[in-house]
């Protein structure tokens, strides 16, 4: 009897603490992790956040850029730090669900090491080709990748990035074989695409979007799971032709693992509350960013598992490596 009592009250004790601590903090600023460099689409949907999150906590938010190993070194900083709920993270689709099944050995398991919070948007990509390829649909660019097989190259931003594995995830589900061509970022893969040495990208609609209105590059479907609103007309992939083909490229708000419920719980409120904000809405709408809140970081953590889950039957599948 005596130590259940005793038991109880370390519970209780416990619980008052952290009870008492979430009602005190923010008790300092904030340190918003954006592991990609300054301008990216990462970069500006941090900072219409955290220009958000600021004045509805009463400390200022600020986001420092991390970038490095494909935002690898950013997660890794923020699972390292103090869960304490005055260190934020942007997670990424790379970082988070792909890298895994990437790299060898993860410096953090993004499950055990980060706690999730809220899927905040999704960067769109579309699949656009140089002008001199002739393909005007994916069923055309399908049947042509038959009919040369090997020869036909894809760039990307990096090995293992959201346009990296989309690239792939074609090749697995159309039954092709293009060659992947990775460059350090989307601007200089697009510059590439221009000038004719890559024929294709499964670019982010922000890097794509000058060459398309220039006509430098065409448009053939858009690579997420859902059509582009400001680009009503082009299909999805998999309405196009190749049916379970999707790669949303998504980013998400995530803290060290151990911060207090109650602290997770007031931040996806108004980690949601700022997504929501018309002026965020459009901005980021601007950019080819659509915003996609998650109804509870537990709806989140759900997510990001069948994501982790999803990509390492494609690595696996592809055979895709990191040196």
């Amino acid at each position: 009897m005596n130590t259940m009592r005793v038991l109880l009250a370390g519970t209780t004790l416990v619980l008052m603490t952290t009870v008492s601590f979430a009602q005190t903090w923010p008790s300092k600023p904030i340190r918003w992790i954006s592991p990609a460099a300054p301008g990216g689409g990462a970069d500006y949907t941090s900072r219409a956040i955290a220009g958000k999150l600021g004045p509805a906590l009463g400390q200022q938010v600020v986001v420092e850029n991390r970038g490095g190993a494909g935002g690898v070194v950013g997660n890794e900083l923020a699972a390292r730090s103090a869960p304490d709920g005055h260190t934020i993270v942007l997670g990424t689709i790379g970082p988070i669900a792909i890298s895994p099944s990437l790299m060898k050995k993860m410096p953090y398991d993004p499950v055990r090491d980060l706690a999730a919070i809220s899927r905040a948007v999704v960067a769109i990509n579309v699949l656009v080709v140089h002008p001199s390829l002739p393909v005007k649909s994916v069923k055309e660019l399908i049947s042509l990748a038959k009919s040369r097989p090997g020869e036909l190259n894809f760039g990307s931003s990096g090995p293992g990035a959201a346009d990296h594995v989309g690239g792939e995830l074609f090749n697995l589900l159309a039954g092709v074989k293009m060659i992947h061509v990775p460059y350090k970022g989307g601007a200089p893969a697009m510059l590439d695409l221009m000038s004719g040495n890559v024929q294709l990208i499964f670019s982010t609609v922000s890097t794509a979007t000058a060459a398309i209105d220039s006509k430098r590059v065409r448009p053939v479907a858009i690579a997420g799971s859902q059509r582009f609103e400001l680009m009503p007309d082009l299909p999805t992939v998999a309405e196009a032709g190749l049916p379970g083909f999707a790669t949303d490229n998504w980013y998400g708000v995530f803290v060290p693992a151990g911060v207090p419920p109650e602290i997770v719980k007031r931040l996806h409120a108004e980690v949601v509350k700022a997504l929501g904000a018309p002026d965020v809405k459009q901005g980021l709408l601007k950019l080819g960013i659509v915003t996609a809140p998650s109804a509870s970081p537990a709806e989140f953590a759900a997510y990001v598992a069948a994501e982790i889950q999803k990509w390492a039957k494609v690595v696996k599948a592809a055979g895709i490596k990191v040196d």
